[in-house]
């Protein structure tokens, strides 16, 4: 055991550098894999078959197959993704529009709660209490 084992002098910096430079590519490799996976799955123009052609290459043939794909339907990548966000956010604000609205109002029971003390004033007759109840009951 009188041997020193010395790394640094066994992998010089450039070494470093190289390796880091392919992990760094192979990450980005993956990535794109992905991003075309997820563009032939989310859009709604492919047919079943045509899906399932692309999925296969893109397995199959995985560099042909991006390459193939980005000089094929790569223009309408954005825009895909583009309207995939736009539902999403549209998602988002109708979901809080939905939770904030009834939680500012207080729910059902309040606005029914508001509308039987502006009768009991005399401010509404029994005919607009009861079709107010009706429209926040529905």
């Amino acid at each position: 055991m009188s041997d020193n084992l010395y790394l640094a002098y066994d992998y010089p910096l450039l070494d470093a550098f190289w390796t880091m430079m392919l992990i760094f590519l192979w990450i980005l490799w993956f990535v794109l894999l992905f991003r075309v996976i997820s563009d032939v799955f989310r859009d709604d123009s492919l047919s079943g078959w045509a899906k399932t052609g692309w999925t296969v290459f893109l397995i199959v043939l995985p560099f042909l197959g991006i390459f193939v794909y980005l000089i094929a339907r790569g223009r309408g990548m954005g825009r895909r993704e583009q309207q995939y966000a736009r539902a999403q956010q549209e998602s988002v604000d109708r979901y809080i529009r939905r939770t904030a609205g009834s939680a500012a109002t207080g729910g059902h029971a309040d606005e029914l709660a508001k509308l039987s003390e502006l009768k009991n004033k005399g401010d509404l007759t029994e005919a607009e209490f009861q079709h107010a109840k009706e429209k926040v009951l529905a």
